[in-house]
């Protein structure tokens, strides 16, 4: 069960301001709030993953995901971001919601497995990572590797369906259990100016990684 009903929670995200100028060396997009409600909600409502646990947001931006998250109940939300200028939307978005229990880190992401303070501190990781195409080919595994040394419950991550094979030879080198919960259309409206149309289209999977047996 989810202690909100889904459409009101997309109306909530549809609030939450978004990047003013996106970075694309750091491949900012905004997740869209039809698809940020859907899969929070479905992470709460088929696992239990939200309502009542500690909630890590890995490269949050302006805090689409970890908003989300705690209007389903997260007992706590922290958000972990690169860019000043996006956590400074983040924090704008938090106050003007008035939204207490939310937090926000400003770091490297892959810099927190070297951090014993996080080491399994968040039952569930969420994270919409950078996919790799901006010449760092593989950040988006890093991203969901430092979930699994954050998380003792469960780490979610949107991954470009082209690389599905590779993420199910990923988990078994790091002893978790991972399966695709949902296929996605994820709309990239025009955020730069090397985009042509005005939306694109990709396909992406939404991953579950069990991480509750990572150290049995």
């Amino acid at each position: 069960m989810a202690c909100i009903k889904l459409k009101k929670l997309e109306e909530y995200l549809h609030g939450v301001d978004t990047f003013e100028k996106p970075k694309i060396k750091l491949e900012q997009y905004i997740t869209p709030p039809h698809i940020a409600s859907c899969v929070l909600y479905n992470i709460q409502t088929l696992y239990g993953d939200i309502e009542g646990k500690y909630v890590g947001d890995l490269g949050c931006g302006s805090g689409m995901l970890s908003i989300g998250s705690f209007l389903l109940g997260a007992g706590m939300t922290t958000g972990f971001e690169i860019d000043d200028d996006a956590l400074n939307i983040f924090q704008t978005n938090v106050t003007d919601m008035e939204l207490p229990g939310i937090d926000c880190v400003l770091c490297d992401v892959l810099t927190l497995s070297n951090n014993e303070k996080w080491e399994n501190a968040f039952d569930t990781i969420v994270t919409n990572p950078p996919f790799g195409t901006k010449n760092n080919s593989g950040i988006d595994m890093l991203f969901v590797q430092t979930g699994v040394n954050l998380a003792s419950r469960a780490v979610y991550s949107f991954h470009k369906s082209s690389t599905r094979d590779y993420i199910h030879k990923k988990v078994k080198d790091w002893n978790v259990k991972g399966n695709v919960v949902a296929e996605l259309k994820y709309n990239i409206d025009t955020s730069y100016s090397f985009h042509k149309s005005k939306s694109v289209d990709i396909n992406v999977d939404f991953w579950r990684f069990d991480v509750s047996e990572k150290n049995l």
